[in-house]
């Protein structure tokens, strides 16, 4: 399998499921939020959100659960993409609690050539998050820019080993 969809294989309506999930650790959590500088209590603070919430516990962020969505489908939808457009209608539904397992799944919405880049396309997926229990957690849509094929993907993917950056490394 290859890291990634160029345009010819992306299909509208085809769902991907991304695979395995991610169970969310007080670690990784606290270091995210360290690393991002996230401070609020209801995230940072057992004691706080033990006693000051109806959860009775610290809630993962959602740029985190965003950011893990967007890593899960890697792989399957964004490993060839020249570049994300842009991304939109980023909708969190339900909190997610340490030791609660991220799945991930992408559906291809729309599709259409690149006007003027024929080697490219643009592709529209939305990715949604649910935990161990199926329940939908966070979704979002983004636009992509793909290689057309395999053989456009070649030459993206050549063209980057001879940048100047890397032939200054050598």
């Amino acid at each position: 399998m290859s890291f990634g969809r160029c345009y010819d294989e992306f299909e509208v309506g085809a769902i991907y499921q991304h695979w395995p999930g991610k169970t969310i650790t007080e670690y990784d959590h606290h270091l995210f939020s360290l690393l991002t500088m996230v401070r609020h209590p209801l995230h940072v603070d057992a004691n706080y959100a033990r006693t000051a919430t109806k959860y009775q516990q610290p809630l993962v962020i959602g740029s985190y659960i965003f950011s893990l969505l967007l890593g899960l489908s890697e792989a399957d939808v964004a490993g060839m993409a020249i570049t994300h457009k842009g991304f939109e209608r980023i909708d969190h539904f339900a909190p997610m609690m340490h030791g609660d397992t991220l799945y991930g799944e992408s559906e291809v919405i729309a599709k259409e050539p690149v006007p003027d880049r024929p080697e490219r396309g643009l592709v529209e997926v939305e990715t949604r998050g649910r935990n161990q229990h199926g329940a939908l957690i966070m979704s979002f849509r983004r636009k992509l820019v793909v290689p057309i094929d395999a053989a456009a993907a070649a030459i993206q993917f050549r063209f980057a080993e001879i940048t100047p950056a890397a032939s200054a490394s050598q």
